[in-house]
């Protein structure tokens, strides 16, 4: 996830750019840069790290244009680099780019471009829009851009400019977002509103596909089929803390909502199923270090925890390997049974986390492999493992873990199908079949978030309730256990998560007509399992609210209450039910009154024992 700005007008463009980097570093934290059209030539300064060593850089320069765009960084392709960084220009210095997104076919082009002469100077993908729209230029920008995007696979935002035309920004999009701002004789291109809303209220959300050319006295706009159209303009009334949440009432469900997008950034550029050496190749781990694997332990806290617990039924299933989970302020304190073979996976969202960073330091002292999943580059976890997969979450403003949860879950199902694919427990075959389902995921959430009046009516139900059970079996007991984790979080209504195997060696002894026990039933191998489960709920005259496959008319005659998700494969359901779970926590808090974004007595990132 990149952050982009653009600006044209009468103001100094450079201060302009800044001041909006600033405003999205949280969609970047690797590197920045700006580039500004000045008498006809293209001015470029970029640096590496936060905005603020971007700030430092352009201080020392001059810079004076009226028209200019800028980047914040999350490396995608390539490593963290002032070469990397955007924008990046074409052979001649004439035209320029930013991008958010990632360019899928950018190896083929990037071939047929360096055969026809171009030069690159980056490892990034971006570079070959660059030099795509250099090949198509004759001195109309537009035309050139136009002809340069059906060539583009994959997901694009895009600022463009260029030193021979001073008074031309074009953007454009394709699942990325962007937006135009209208100011007083001003335009602006921004990833995100609050970037440019210091200027400007007006704003134009362009739609897949579209193109739009913007000169000092106005602009138009293109649709995917090249005719002009219209485009309404609509009126922000944000506050900044409200243009933040993207006019969401809370940071928790704003980033529930984003959990499709989140999942769609952590699989894109990774999955290289043609060439297995291309797989994830910036864990940096050899074949070799992954066969010689004979043991993994995972450790982690909190929700991370609870992803560990789901990698453990897929490292052992898909790779073979027998895989430990282990809460870190409990591992650190026992004695550790590992060797040079033993491959320790430590997950945090923040990378902070006191209790997963000190066993991490422990485990290195037994010539153990780290390798951690993590969503903040250059945090402690991550510079102190021999391996990092991050995650693409963008920064997680809510207490309680949502998108970090399911991007977390993205990463250690790629790195389990990686392993099983360099082990030989699975086949390319059914690495393809897998993840032709995983790539649906983001649209299934989206079926699943759109259920969210069916989720309000429900929480209006059992929102005065004291105590709830939540019921799974083999993957979706870890799912159980976020359930019953995010409602006491936000609501402080007392939550259980249990095996349903386990309900009849204690909890059952709490079921009466006043419970509600929510049971995890999507289909699988032990689905007849878990209805045994809820019969035995209802045999005490609990209250179940059932999460099952979509279709299952089974489960309407058994539960009180069914919230479907969409059919997809068995090992897929987790990242799938714990959605529901997060809606329905969310509004039972919010309808108890609770601060859902700061609970009580919490913090979001634990960085003391």
């Amino acid at each position: 996830m990149c952050g982009i700005v653009g600006y044209i007008g009468k103001k100094n463009a450079a201060e302009i750019l800044l001041d909006g980097l600033k405003r999205l570093e949280y969609r970047g934290y690797d590197s920045s840069g700006i580039a500004s059209v000045e008498k006809g030539c293209i001015k470029t300064l970029r640096a590496v790290g936060k905005i603020k060593n971007l700030t430092k850089a352009v201080s020392s320069e001059k810079f004076s244009g009226n028209l200019g765009i800028g980047h914040i960084r999350w490396a995608t392709h390539g490593k963290p680099s002032e070469e990397n960084a955007h924008p990046h220009t074409d052979c001649k210095n004439k035209i320029v780019v930013v991008h958010n997104g990632i360019i899928e076919n950018y190896r083929k082009l990037k071939s047929e471009l360096t055969s026809s002469g171009h030069k690159f100077a980056s490892e990034t993908d971006t570079e070959v829009i660059v030099h795509l729209i250099e090949e198509n230029y004759s001195g109309d920008l537009l035309s050139a851009v136009k002809n340069t995007i059906p060539k583009l696979h994959g997901a694009y935002a895009l600022g463009i400019v260029s030193g021979d035309d001073p008074d031309l920004l074009i953007g454009t999009r394709f699942e990325a977002p962007l937006v135009v701002g209208i100011g007083d004789n001003e335009f602006f291109l921004a990833s995100d509103i609050p970037a440019v809303l210091t200027y400007t209220r007006k704003f134009i959300f362009l739609e897949d596909g579209d193109i739009v050319e913007i000169r000092k006295n106005g602009y138009k706009i293109f649709d995917k089929g090249g005719k002009k159209c219209d485009r309404k303009v609509h009126v922000v009334e944000w506050d900044p803390l409200m243009a933040e949440k993207s006019g969401y009432r809370h940071f928790m469900l704003k980033e529930i909502f984003e959990q499709p997008q989140v999942i769609e950034d952590t699989f894109r550029g990774r999955i290289t199923i043609e060439n297995i050496d291309e797989f994830l190749t910036e864990i940096a781990m050899t074949r070799r270090n992954i066969q010689d694997i004979n043991k993994i332990s995972i450790v982690a806290c909190g929700t991370s925890y609870h992803t560990g617990l789901i990698g453990k039924f897929l490292f052992e299933s898909l790779t073979g390997i027998l895989t430990d989970v282990d809460i870190g302020s409990e591992f650190r304190y026992r004695d550790f049974i590992v060797d040079n073979k033993t491959l320790i996976i430590t997950i945090s969202q923040s990378g902070e986390t006191a209790d997963t960073i000190a066993p991490l330091r422990e485990a290195k002292k037994y010539g153990c492999r780290t390798l951690s999943i993590c969503n903040v580059m250059g945090s402690t976890i991550t510079r102190e493992s021999s391996s990092t997969l991050y995650t693409r979450c963008g920064p997680e403003i809510g207490v309680a873990s949502t998108k970090a949860f399911t991007g977390q879950l993205a990463a250690i199902y790629l790195l389990a199908v990686y392993f099983g694919l360099i082990k030989g427990r699975i086949t390319k075959t059914s690495a393809i079949k897998f993840i032709d389902s995983f790539i649906q995921i983001p649209r299934d959430i989206l079926i699943i978030l759109n259920k969210e009046k069916e989720i309000i009516s429900l929480a209006k139900k059992y929102y005065k309730k004291f105590d709830f059970l939540y019921l799974g079996r083999g993957l979706n007991y870890p799912i159980a256990l976020e359930g019953a984790l995010k409602l006491k979080e936000i609501s402080y209504i007392h939550a259980e998560g249990y095996p349903a195997g386990e309900m009849k060696h204690g909890p059952i002894a709490l079921i009466d007509e006043r419970m509600p026990v929510v049971c995890i039933a999507t289909k699988g191998k032990i689905y007849n399992k878990i209805l045994s489960n809820i019969e035995e709920v209802k045999a005490r005259e609990g209250i179940v609210i059932a999460v099952a496959t979509e279709g299952d008319k089974m489960i309407k005659e058994k539960a009180d209450h069914v919230i479907y998700v969409p059919e997809t494969e068995e090992i897929l359901y987790p990242i799938l039910n714990i959605i529901p779970l997060q809606l329905l926590a969310y509004h039972i808090g919010v309808l108890r009154g609770c601060d859902v974004d700061q609970p009580r007595n919490l913090a979001k990132s634990v960085t003391v024992e």
